[in-house]
Formats: structure tokens, C-alpha cells, sequence
């Protein structure tokens, strides 16, 4: 079983930025790839950002390009999310994933085996 706990979040102003971080433990890390979702009031859940399980490759959304950086440190089994320039439309409960398998679609809710509790991030306008 592999647990994923996450810190960072909170409430931050228009304009300013957060880092999310989510350490995974139960499984070897680095043969995980990661991704991180959100889910905002009254929304379906979204994809928000993954990456490879090197590291060497990144995936965003759309409307989180450029303004948000996910990596990830594998010989400390985390991952994390730097939020920067961040918008009233970021506030949403923020997630973490972890897929072990080999599905295709890296932005799919349903490749994710694991699921990290979620935590609040409010943007202030």
C-alpha cells in the first residue's frame, strides 16, 4: 500500500505564489509516475500537472502553463508543486497521484492507483 501525505496550501494572495509537496512511501518511488489534480467548489475533479518517473518530462494543463512547476526529488519519494502567479480561478482542493502502472494518458484520473488526501488551496482576490 502506498500512502502519500501532502503539506503546503493555505490562503494566499492574487498574484502570489505556493508550494505543494506530497512524500510517498509503501512503494519505490521512483518507479511511479506522478500527477497532481484539483477539484474546485461545485467542479469535477481536473488534471493540473504530471511528470515522468525520471523526471525528464513535465505535462500541464492548459490553464496552468507557464505558472506552475511540478518535479520531483526521488531519493526523498516526493513530488512537488510550485504555484506561482496564482488566480482567484487556482482555489480548489489540490491532489496528488501516483501511477505504477503504464497507462497512456498521464492527465486520466483513472491510470492514478494511489490518492493523497487533499489539501486547500484559496487564492484571494
Amino acid at each position: 500500500q502506498v500512502q502519500l501525505v501532502k503539506s503546503g496550501g493555505g490562503l494566499v494572495q492574487a498574484g502570489g505564489s505556493v508550494r505543494l509537496s506530497c512524500a510517498a512511501s509503501g512503494r519505490t518511488f521512483s518507479t511511479s509516475r506522478m500527477g497532481w489534480f484539483r477539484q474546485a467548489p461545485g467542479k469535477d475533479r481536473e488534471f493540473v500537472a504530471a511528470i515522468s518517473r525520471s523526471g525528464g518530462n513535465t505535462y500541464y494543463a492548459d490553464s496552468v502553463k507557464g505558472r506552475f512547476t511540478i518535479s520531483r526529488d526521488n531519493a526523498k519519494s516526493t513530488v512537488f508543486l510550485q504555484m506561482n502567479s496564482l488566480k482567484p480561478e487556482d482555489t480548489a482542493v489540490y491532489y496528488c497521484a501516483a501511477d505504477y502502472g503504464y497507462g497512456l494518458s498521464y492527465s486520466s484520473q483513472s491510470v492514478y492507483d494511489y490518492w493523497g488526501q487533499g489539501t486547500q488551496v484559496t487564492v484571494s482576490s
